[in-house]
């Protein structure tokens, strides 16, 4: 006899998003080691029960945060990396939907790129070490087109793991001048020409020079 195939719970379902999505909220306002089980579930309006029957924890409800994040991340980084593109291209195209990633989503895009120290928290370390790894695994399709263009003859000869380190660390850097409280703050518009500017210097000495 042929087992019946277990249905998902739709409540279920619509609490653990519930519970995600508070938690996404109150991670603006306290840093990943402050945040409680009973504000997430306040905030929910549900039972601190609840994040354990649904997460077993408060790290596996921040680990279910973060692979939100990383699949909203990957998404965007599907519309750079298409094959149509030269590796040149497939770079800017990154950089401007790595932009977009943070104008739509600023939470994700600051727990993936500024993931909070939390110091006295083991449970957290040992997440942000997995987020670590899950961030240069997607790096990785950077790596790609890095090396590929150098195989190519396009980008000059370099360890092209230690460019795309670069490249993705320039980007958080401008990136994050949108959440400035000062005057230094830029714009939606100011960081869309800043970080397309970035991407063209960069991008034009990466370029081997054509004899």
């Amino acid at each position: 006899m042929k087992k019946a195939t277990r249905q998902p719970d739709p409540r279920r379902a619509q609490t653990q998003d519930a519970l995600i999505r508070a938690a996404e909220v109150a991670l603006r306002d306290v840093s990943l080691d402050e945040l409680t089980v009973s504000e997430i579930a306040r905030r929910a309006g549900v039972a601190v029960t609840s994040i354990y029957n649904h997460f077993g924890s408060k790290a596996g409800l921040q680990a279910a945060i973060a692979e939100r994040a990383l699949h909203v991340d990957r998404e965007y980084m599907d519309r750079a990396y298409v094959a149509q593109r030269s590796p040149v291209d497939q770079l800017k195209a990154a950089a401007s939907e790595y932009l977009q990633f943070y104008l739509d989503h600023p939470d994700y895009f600051r727990l993936l790129a500024f993931p909070p120290e939390p110091a006295r928290n083991p449970a957290g370390r040992d997440l942000n070490e997995q987020i670590a790894k899950r961030v240069d695994e997607q790096n990785a399709r950077m790596v790609q087109a890095l090396q590929a263009g150098i195989d190519a003859g396009l980008i000059r000869k370099a360890d092209a793991r230690e460019l795309a380190t670069l490249l993705w660390a320039a980007w958080n850097g401008v990136i994050s001048l949108g959440w400035r409280a000062d005057s230094l703050r830029k714009s939606k518009t100011q960081l869309r020409k800043m970080v397309a500017l970035a991407t063209e210097i960069i991008a034009a000495g990466l370029l081997k020079e054509q004899t």
